[in-house]
């Protein structure tokens, strides 16, 4: 009896040492969080986003599950050996395209959010989920009047309560912090 209760010892003093303790969320959840809103991203507009990279979650204990992307609202002309400057012309039209697609990129987010929700359930309810973007721009870019970055982030039960129909749109709205930058 006396080797048992030594080994269980052992064994329980090892894995406190090694904080083996398993994670609330695990990382094949967040990575199909990752894939889904790399999708939500892509395919938000008829003339899709360009992602540049791949969005990237991580799970912070007591605090909640955060998605970082990089999106580039809308392709236009580039520098290069045959084109060596953009006219004023098209840099004006790109900047009107990226500023009527800055909506539907928020509308994106939003619903990545609630999909968050509902997809994280080992997200404890009383945490955030948050999603950031940050929006590429070239130099030569006029990017007055457009953010570098979005943070939005809401309580995983208010998502939820959403989803379930417990709540209206317009408590969701007030419910999710925007943060532009």
């Amino acid at each position: 009896m006396k080797p048992l209760a030594c080994l269980s010892t052992v064994l329980a003093a090892c894995l406190c040492l090694t904080g083996a303790e398993r994670p609330r969320v695990g990382r094949a959840a967040v990575a199909a969080m990752e894939k889904s809103i790399d999708r939500r991203l892509e395919t938000v507009v008829e003339d899709p986003f360009l992602l540049l990279g791949m969005t990237r979650g991580v799970y912070l204990e007591s605090y909640g599950a955060v998605f970082t992307a990089e999106v580039n609202l809308a392709s236009g002309p580039s520098i290069s050996p045959f084109r060596p400057k953009i006219s004023k012309d098209d840099i004006v039209k790109l900047r009107l395209k990226k500023l009527e697609r800055l909506p539907a990129l928020k509308s994106a987010m939003r619903e990545a959010l609630v999909a968050a929700a509902g997809s994280l359930d080992t997200v404890p309810a009383e945490e955030r989920l948050v999603v950031g973007v940050s929006l590429f721009c070239f130099s030569w870019e006029d990017s007055s009047g457009l953010p570098s970055q979005i943070v939005m982030q809401a309580p995983r039960r208010t998502l939820l309560d959403f989803q379930t129909n417990r709540r209206d749109r317009s408590t969701l709205e007030a419910a999710v912090q925007v943060q532009e930058f």
